[in-house]
């Protein structure tokens, strides 16, 4: 077994490979951007070393400051993850230039798949059965919109060194095939600097299938068993399960022995994943599976197989480096039950999945089920790099259960003031007919709006009252705050008169319930006197206010103007004592290349302001504070 072992990476997957090496003695080395100089990855490992800015092409992307880095350390192997440089032949072929062992397939095996028309070839000649389409080496317009009426609408058009959905389009007509063939040169060249595409036949209800297989440098080559990736965003995969549902013996068979023939065919060691497209139009068969691309690393949803299996993947890539055979051979590989693994990110569902930055000032995650993780409570959320935060595997019985075990543990997250796809994943898995099997890749995009639908708080009227409760005020109460007039600092009054009634609001939604004793759900309080509940996988900001009497002019708001987001002020458009009416816009914030207009809720005086033009700001800071018209 090798000694030492630097990780080419960060987050989870360092996390995750760590754990395996220190069950087995081998010292670990982690590498970490500027940007991660305190992160989990670091901190756990037996050494760190700094290898350059935030940028991932000046750190984690950079081949010198990497080796460097394992010079510097006498690291005996470097293991690459996933992403980054994981499928990079000119790093592998650097790594054992270097004289140190590359915890990964041979440079010729990566450089053989990583063309996907030069690899859909070698397939072909390998008997591996591959989609219809076109692999020639004529770019022109005219001769790729021939080759695409002659394969027939629709076609697919994909990157020839593609992944992650960059660099595709389906087409359906032939006046659409030039603006799509566009946009996909350009898309590609963007990403992968080559604009070179390839055609396929469109599987308009397709299955993502692929196989786990393991081979050594003794010419054993095994599978274990198959996964199911077919739901997707954007052909981004959301949750990944194993085995796949409606699989029969002969077509697990089928795809298993191709994957097996593929690894074969390439002289393939350690781990790969074989992806294959089943059309699901009549179910699973073997003569409608065909060959798309093979991943020469490790895979994100590795640990699905690892739990039907009962093996330790990193731990396999770990003993095939170092010269030893692999652990089992293929009657020995079993499977058992039914395992899912959601990908909990942190992005927001309700403004098309951007991207939500910050402080993870609270974090918790279920407990009960298995979570790998790149961040902890008190870590941040960057703008650098991918923003998973962690991976839920359960493994059940039968995918029935797991299924709902999913959802309990997407629905038991909290995080704040981060937002998480956390009850977009909680309904997700609990849709009746993905708990039916009856999934392709458009099964998100066909559900969308119900899948991202906030559902109305849960909490009664004493549930909330606690949780409020618990909350205390950071200033002098004003005429709009909670916590005057109608009860002070512990509480409020109920059912008294209009001008010194309570009410709560979820979000800036009243809540339209009786308001009456209960016992407090979880919940956050924060500094400005408002607390967070967490429900079913969302965090749900609770303001306490009043409804001013009828005399006063009869307009219910709590005086503070929030921002939606972390960002950068760059306007403020009114001052301390200036009259407002209501949509008025107060202040405006730069977030995600965006600008972002914060508007009076109502009419009324400007009593605080609390930013200026600069400041960077976190989501749900009070920028502007009104006050009731007299």
């Amino acid at each position: 077994m090798i000694g030492s072992v630097l990780i080419a990476n960060r987050g989870e997957i360092a996390r995750r490979i760590i754990r395996t090496a220190r069950r087995l003695g081998v010292r670990t080395i982690a590498v970490y951007s500027d940007a991660d100089s305190d992160s989990a990855h670091v901190r756990e490992a037996d050494q760190a070393v700094a290898i350059g800015p935030a940028p991932a092409r000046e750190s984690y992307l950079s081949i010198p400051a990497i080796l460097a880095a394992a010079e510097a350390t006498g690291a005996e192997a470097i293991h690459p993850g996933y992403g980054f440089l994981s499928e990079n032949a000119g790093f592998a072929e650097a790594v054992l230039a270097a004289g140190r062992v590359w915890v990964g397939p041979p440079p010729g095996a990566i450089r053989a798949m990583g063309l996907k028309d030069a690899a859909k070839r070698l397939m072909a000649e390998a008997g591996v059965p591959v989609t219809p389409g076109y692999l020639g080496d004529d770019q022109s317009e005219a001769v790729l919109a021939s080759e695409a009426a002659e394969i027939g609408w629709p076609v697919l058009i994909k990157a020839v060194a593609g992944g992650g959905g960059k660099g595709m389009r389906s087409v359906h007509a032939a006046e659409e095939f030039a603006d799509a063939l566009a946009g996909c040169r350009r898309e590609a060249a963007s990403a992968f600097g080559d604009d070179r595409v390839l055609l396929e036949k469109l599987i308009e209800t397709p299955r993502h299938i692929e196989v786990q297989i393991f081979a050594d440098s003794q010419g054993g080559v095994v599978h274990l068993f198959e996964r199911d990736c077919s739901l997707q965003r954007r052909h981004q995969k959301v949750i990944e399960e194993a085995p796949a549902p409606g699989m029969d013996d002969e077509t697990r068979r089928a795809l298993c022995d191709a994957a097996v023939r593929a690894a074969r065919a390439v002289d393939y060691v350690g781990a790969g994943t074989v992806e294959f497209i089943a059309d699901g139009t009549e179910g699973l068969r073997p003569d409608r599976v065909w060959f798309m691309e093979m991943n020469t690393r490790l895979q994100v949803e590795h640990p699905v197989t690892e739990a039907i299996t009962g093996q330790d993947l990193v731990e396999w890539q770990l003993r095939v480096a170092s010269g030893e055979p692999l652990p089992l051979d293929q009657a020995s590989i079993q499977m058992t039950g039914h395992a899912m693994e959601a990908r909990l990110y942190a992005e927001d569902p309700d403004h098309g999945f951007l991207p939500s930055i910050g402080p993870l000032t609270h974090l918790s995650l279920p407990e009960g089920v298995r979570v790998d993780s790149g961040v902890e409570q008190g870590d941040e959320i960057g703008p650098y790099y991918d923003p998973m935060i962690a991976k839920l595997i359960v493994h059940e019985p039968t995918r029935a259960s797991a299924a709902a075990r999913l959802a309990v543990a997407a629905a038991a997250v909290e995080c704040w003031p981060v937002k998480t796809n956390a009850a977009f994943l909680a309904k997700c898995a609990g849709d009746a007919d993905f708990i039916a099997g009856r999934v392709d890749t458009g099964f998100i995009g066909q559900r969308i709006k119900e899948l991202i639908a906030q559902d109305p708080l849960t909490l009664n009227g004493g549930e909330a009252r606690g949780l409020v409760e618990r909350s205390a005020p950071s200033e002098e109460p004003g005429p709009l705050s909670p916590w005057s007039a109608g009860g002070g600092a512990t509480g409020f009054r109920l059912n008294g008169p209009p001008a010194a009634r309570a009410w709560i609001y979820a979000d800036g939604v009243p809540l339209e319930t009786a308001l009456d004793f209960g016992v407090s759900p979880r919940g956050l309080a924060l500094s400005d006197g408002d607390t967070i509940a967490f429900d079913r996988g969302r965090a749900v900001r609770l303001t306490l206010t009043r409804r001013a009497s009828a005399a006063s002019g009869g307009t219910l708001m709590d005086g503070g103007v929030r921002t939606p987001m972390p960002g950068k002020i760059v306007s403020v458009q009114v001052g301390v004592g200036d009259h407002v009416s209501s949509g008025q816009t107060l202040v405006v914030l730069e977030a995600m290349k965006m600008e972002h207009a914060l508007a009076a809720p109502a009419a009324g005086r400007v009593a605080a302001v609390r930013v200026a033009v600069g400041d960077q700001v976190t989501e749900g800071l009070v920028a502007v504070r009104l006050e009731a018209l007299d």
